[in-house]
């Protein structure tokens, strides 16, 4: 679904331009909504389509709903989650509180992680990908990951 990564730029209203690449697939999956919301873990935002974020959040919606660790992921998550239309000129705002807490101002980088795009700073991914490149590798790799084959 959604692979590779775009530098773009916000415009000043905080609207990212989607690459003409994905821009039927978002219209097919989901007449053009998207959610966009905050990364649990990076300080990042992840940008779903409408049929996306309904698979997101049926799993959420089975997880044990008085256990702490829940409630703190869905107040991250569902509680900052922003509806969203691409516009006619095919651009996404990037709601001005979601930006102002991973700190996007006008440069991004836009990831795709197969069902969601990652939004990043592009100052912050830069530092992201490089202590990525430059990490070792643990011996103790999850089993799917080190039984994966591409």
């Amino acid at each position: 679904m959604f692979e590779g990564a775009s530098a773009l730029a916000l415009d000043s209203k905080g609207r990212m331009s989607v690459p003409t690449a994905y821009r039927a697939l978002i219209k097919e999956n989901g007449d053009g909504n998207v959610v966009v919301t905050l990364d649990k873990d990076d300080s990042c935002l992840l940008l779903y389509t409408e049929f996306e974020w309904k698979v997101v959040q049926e799993k959420l919606s089975k997880l044990p709903s008085f256990n702490e660790h829940t409630r703190k992921l869905m107040r991250i998550i569902v509680g900052h989650a922003s509806k969203v239309k691409m516009d006619g000129n095919n651009r996404i705002l990037i709601p001005p509180l979601l930006r102002e807490i991973v700190n996007i101002d006008k440069s991004i980088a836009l990831i795709g992680m197969t069902n969601k795009f990652e939004i990043w700073d592009e100052q912050t991914w830069a530092r992201k990908l490089e202590e990525m490149k430059s990490k070792e590798i643990s011996d103790e790799v999850p089993f799917e990951i080190a039984t994966l084959s591409i």
